[in-house]
C-alpha cells in the first residue's frame, strides 16, 4: 500500500501538520493479533513474543514512511498494551520515532490517569506521539464481563459521563500537543465542536488537530470539516472481505445505538439545543450509577491478573512458599497432633526432585482413633446452634481470603496448577464456605404445616460421622466443599485427602484449627488410600462417605458402604462424584473462532485433569476440516512449562505414574480403528525435570474405541467426524458417563433439541464446559458419573441430613390454639 499511497498528488491539508510533513499511510494495529497467547497474567512472556513481531513492523514503517497506531481493546488488555507500546518505543532504535500513536478510551473511569501517564512518559522519552481519543467500543462487553466476574465496572455507566470525560481530555491534549498530538475520533458533533472551539480559543492552527471518523458514517459532516480546512481521516478495515465487513458492521451498529448522538439527532423528540448541551448538564437528571450491595450469595471474585500489584502478590507468595518447603505435617486426631513413622513425600510435579512437604501417613489404628474421636464429638457438635456453626464457616472463609495467594502458591507447587487455575481453586473453596453456610441457615428453619388442633414441623438432623475422601485435582476447593457441607449441618468429619495433595490439605486443617472449632469435629487423616480407605468406608461408626474421584474407586466405595456390619446403627449414605467422558458438539453453523477457544480451554486447561474436561469433540462433516485446522494451530501455540511460570498453559500431569500411564495408552492406540495422531507436542527437556506430557489430538476416532470411551485424565483429545446432528447426539450419549457436555451452534432449533436430548448433569451451550461456579452451575452427573446431588447447589446439603417430621396434638379439652394456616 505504501508505494501506491505515496504516489498520490500532494495535498498540504492532508500531508502536513503543524510540525511538518506527515506519513500518508496510517495503520492501526491490535497487539493481541500478534500473539495467540496474549495474556496480562504473563506480561513478560507476552512482551517478548509481541515485541519480536512488532519491531520489524516499526522498522518497515520508518523505511516506507508509514504511521503505526496502537489500538486499544478490552480493559483486560489496556495496561499490557500500554506497557508494550511504551517499552518498545523507549528502546534506542525507536526512541526518536514520532510517527506512532495510541488510543485513550474516554468511557473508562481510568481515562484521566491513562492520559496523564502517557504525557509523563512522552516528556521523559523526549519524542511526541499521537493520541487517538475515542469514547470506546466495548461498553456492553465491559459491563457484562465485570458483573459476571464480580469486579468493579471499569466504564462510566452514563453516556454523559463519557462525553464529559472526552471533552476534559480534549483540553489536556490541546494544552500539551507538543508531546501528545491530538486526534479526535468521534461522530458526536457536540464533542467535535467543543474540540474545535477550544482549539480556536487556544490558538491552535487547523493543522494542529485531526478529526477521525468511521467509513460510512457522517460523510456529510466529514466533508464539511474538510471544507473548513481541517484534516479528516476516515478509518476503515483493510484485508479479507468477510472479517472486515463483520468489523465494520459491528462498529456501525455501535455508533447508531439508542443513546448515540447520531441516532438521537435523527429523532424529532430531541431538540438540537438538547443534543448540544454541555454533557455535565445532564447530571441532575441522570446521576452517576452506584450499584447497591448484592443481596444473597455472591461468588468470590477471581483475581485480576491484569493488575501489576496482583501479579506481584502471587510472585511474592510463590517465593515465600518456596522458602517453607520440606516441612513435616502431622495427623490431627481429636485436636491432637500425631506424628507417624510412615510418611508421604509430596513432590512438585513440575520438578519432581523438589519436595513440597512430608506428611504423616495414618495406620489402621489411627484411622480407628479418628473415627472414635469424631463419634465422641458428634453429639455435642450436633447441638451447637446453626448460627455458631455458620460463624465457624465464616472464619474459615475469612482466613482463606487473607491467605489467598499463599494457598494458591501451595496449589501451584504441589499439584501443578497454573496461576489462574490455582487462584480459582481458592475462590471456589471460599464460595463453598459462604454458600453452604447460607444453605445451612435456610435448612435450619422448620417447615410448618399446621392445622386446627395439630402443629406439624419438618426439620433436619445431622447424620453423624462423615468420611471425606477428596481428590488431588481440586485440592482445596473439593476438600473444603465436602468438609464444610458436613460440619455446617452438624456432622463431624474425618478428612482423608489424596496423597498427592496432602500438604494443601494440611493447610486447610491449619485454617480449621485457627478458627477454634472444637476438637474432634474435624480430624485430619492423610494416608495411603488403598490401605486406610477400606477401613473408613466399612467402619460401623461411619454414617456417611463423601467421595470425589475415579469411577472405579467410587463404585468400590459404594459396594463397601452397602455392606452392613455387626453393631452398625445406620445405613451408610454415599455421595460420590466420579468421572466423565465429556463431549462438545460443533454444529455446522457454529462460530468456529469461539468454538476453538472453548474446546482448547475445556480440553487442555490444567492439562485435561478435570472430571469436567472435554475429551471428545464431535464435529459435523461440513465444518470438520476448517475446525480441525484451527484447533491444531491453536493447541500448537500453547506454552508447556512449569506451573509457577505465569505463561504456562500446559503444566505437568500430577505425577510420573500418571504420565507413564498416559504415554502407554497413547502407544497402544490402534491407528486403523482407534485414531490417528495429528498433533503430539513434545515437552522436550521438561520431561526429564517433571511429569510432563504434551497435548495430543487424535482424528478418525471410532466412537466405540477406548480413546472415545475411557476417561484418561490428561491432555488427550479425540476428534470425531459425524454426518448429522442425530449422529452427533448419539455419539455424545454413547458412553457410560453423563457428567458434562457442550454444544457450539447458532441455531435455536439445535440448541432447543440438545437441551432435551444430550445426557449430561451439566450442559453448556456456546461456552467452555469447565469452570463451574458455586450456585450458578451446581456440579455433578448421573449414570456412572455420580451418586447423589450436585455440589454447590440447593440440594447438596440434604444429603448430609436426616429429615424428621414432628407432629403435636394441641387439643386440650376441646380447645386448641389458633394456627397461622387457619386463623
Amino acid at each position: 500500500m505504501s508505494a501506491e499511497v505515496n504516489a498520490w498528488p500532494d495535498d498540504p491539508q492532508l500531508d502536513c501538520d503543524e510540525h511538518g510533513h506527515m506519513p500518508r499511510l496510517n495503520v492501526s494495529l491490535k497487539l493481541s493479533a500478534l500473539d495467540s497467547q496474549f495474556a496480562p497474567v504473563d506480561t513478560e512472556g507476552s512482551f517478548r513474543r509481541v515485541a519480536a513481531r512488532l519491531r520489524p513492523i516499526l522498522r518497515m514503517a520508518r523505511e516506507r514512511h508509514a504511521f503505526v497506531h496502537f489500538d486499544m481493546e478490552q480493559n483486560d488488555y489496556r495496561l499490557l498494551t500500554r506497557e508494550i507500546f511504551q517499552r518498545v518505543l523507549m528502546e534506542p532504535e525507536f526512541r526518536d520515532f514520532a510517527d506512532c500513536g495510541i488510543v485513550v478510551q474516554a468511557y473508562l473511569q481510568s481515562a484521566d490517569d491513562d492520559l496523564r501517564n502517557l504525557l509523563d512518559w512522552a516528556r521523559n522519552r523526549g519524542t511526541p506521539i499521537t493520541v487517538r481519543l475515542v469514547k470506546g467500543a466495548y461498553w456492553d462487553f465491559e459491563n457484562i464481563v465485570a458483573r459476571y466476574r464480580g469486579w468493579p465496572v471499569p466504564v462510566y455507566r452514563r453516556k454523559w459521563q463519557s462525553d464529559d470525560c472526552f471533552e476534559r481530555l480534549t483540553a489536556v491534549l490541546l494544552q500539551n500537543r507538543q508531546w501528545l498530538r491530538p486526534a479526535l475520533a468521534s461522530h458526536n458533533l457536540r464533542s467535535l465542536a467543543h474540540g474545535l472551539a477550544l482549539a480556536e480559543q487556544l490558538q491552535v492552527p487547523p493543522q494542529g488537530l485531526e478529526i477521525q471518523m468511521l467509513y460510512g458514517m457522517c460523510d456529510q459532516q466529514a466533508q464539511l470539516f474538510r471544507k473548513r480546512g481541517h484534516r479528516v481521516r476516515i478509518y476503515t478495515p483493510f484485508g479479507e472481505l468477510i472479517p472486515g465487513m463483520a468489523y465494520l458492521v459491528r462498529r456501525l451498529l455501535e455508533n447508531t445505538s439508542n443513546e448515540s448522538f447520531l441516532r438521537q439527532s435523527f429523532t424529532d423528540s430531541i431538540s438540537v439545543e438538547s443534543l448540544l448541551m454541555k454533557p455535565s448538564s445532564h447530571a441532575a437528571a441522570e446521576p452517576p450509577v452506584v450499584d447497591p450491595p448484592q443481596a444473597g450469595f455472591v461468588n468470590e471474585p477471581l483475581s485480576d491478573f491484569s493488575r501489576p500489584e496482583v501479579r506481584a502478590a502471587m510472585q511474592e507468595a510463590l517465593a515465600w512458599v518456596r522458602d517453607h518447603l520440606g516441612a513435616t505435617y502431622p495427623l490431627v486426631i481429636d485436636g491432637k497432633l500425631c506424628d507417624t513413622r510412615a510418611t508421604l513425600i509430596s513432590r512438585n510435579p513440575s520438578k519432581t526432585s523438589e519436595i513440597i512437604g512430608k506428611v504423616s501417613s495414618a495406620s489402621h489404628d489411627q484411622t480407628a482413633d479418628a473415627i472414635a474421636a469424631a463419634r465422641r464429638a458428634f453429639e455435642p457438635w450436633s447441638r451447637v446452634p446453626v448460627e455458631s456453626r455458620v460463624e465457624y464457616a465464616g472464619l474459615i472463609a475469612a482466613e482463606m481470603r487473607e491467605r489467598r495467594f499463599e494457598l494458591a502458591a501451595w496449589i501451584i507447587l504441589e499439584t501443578g496448577k497454573p496461576w489462574q487455575e490455582a487462584d480459582a481453586d481458592v475462590a471456589e473453596a471460599i464460595d463453598f464456605c459462604t454458600y453452604y453456610a447460607r444453605e445451612a441457615q435456610r435448612l435450619s428453619e422448620p417447615r410448618r404445616c399446621d392445622f386446627p388442633g395439630e402443629e406439624n414441623s419438618y426439620v433436619y438432623r445431622p447424620r453423624g460421622v462423615c468420611a471425606v475422601i477428596s481428590p488431588w485435582n481440586f485440592p482445596l476447593a473439593i476438600l473444603t466443599g465436602m468438609t464444610l457441607a458436613a460440619i455446617v449441618t452438624g456432622n463431624t468429619v474425618i478428612m482423608k485427602p489424596a496423597e498427592q495433595s496432602s500438604v494443601v490439605a494440611a493447610k486447610l486443617m491449619e485454617i480449621v484449627r485457627n478458627c477454634g472449632i472444637p476438637a474432634g469435629v474435624v480430624n485430619f487423616l492423610p494416608g495411603i488410600g488403598e490401605d486406610i480407605g477400606p477401613v473408613l468406608t466399612r467402619h460401623p461408626d461411619v454414617d456417611l462417605v463423601a467421595f470425589t474421584g475415579s469411577q472405579a474407586v467410587g463404585l468400590e466405595i459404594n459396594h463397601a458402604a452397602a455392606e452392613t456390619l455387626a453393631g452398625q446403627r445406620n445405613v451408610r449414605r454415599v455421595i460420590a462424584e466420579m468421572g466423565g467422558k465429556n463431549a462438545i458438539i460443533i454444529d455446522e453453523d457454529a462460530d468456529l473462532d469461539e468454538a476453538v477457544v472453548g474446546v482448547v480451554r475445556s480440553a487442555f486447561g490444567y492439562s485435561g485433569q478435570k472430571c469436567s474436561a472435554c475429551s471428545r469433540v464431535i464435529v459435523l462433516e461440513s465444518v470438520y476440516e476448517p475446525f480441525l485446522q484451527r484447533l491444531t494451530d491453536a493447541v500448537k501455540s500453547l506454552q508447556i512449562g512449569p506451573a509457577e511460570d505465569p505463561g504456562t498453559r500446559i503444566g505437568p500431569v500430577i505425577d510420573n505414574d500418571s504420565r507413564d500411564r498416559l504415554l502407554e495408552f497413547i502407544r497402544k492406540v490402534d491407528p486403523e480403528h482407534g485414531g490417528q495422531v495429528v498433533l503430539a507436542m513434545d515437552p522436550g527437556p521438561l520431561s526429564r525435570q517433571g511429569s510432563f506430557i504434551g497435548p495430543h489430538i487424535f482424528t478418525n476416532v471410532d466412537p466405540v474405541a477406548p480413546l472415545a470411551q475411557q476417561e484418561l485424565f490428561g491432555p488427550i483429545l479425540a476428534v470425531i467426524r459425524v454426518r448429522t446432528l442425530d449422529d452427533a447426539i448419539t455419539v455424545a450419549n454413547g458412553t457410560r458417563y453423563a457428567l458434562t457436555a457442550g454444544v457450539y451452534s447458532r441455531s435455536p432449533v439445535t440448541l432447543k433439541r440438545v437441551r432435551a436430548e444430550l445426557q449430561a448433569g451439566n450442559l453448556y451451550l456456546n461456552r467452555e464446559i469447565t469452570g463451574a461456579l458455586v450456585q450458578r452451575h451446581p456440579f455433578g452427573g448421573y449414570r456412572m458419573s455420580g451418586i447423589g446431588s450436585k455440589a454447590g447447589g440447593p440440594d447438596y446439603l440434604l444429603q448430609f441430613v436426616i429429615p424428621v417430621n414432628i407432629s403435636e396434638n394441641t387439643m386440650r379439652r376441646g380447645f386448641a390454639p389458633v394456627t397461622e394456616n387457619h386463623s
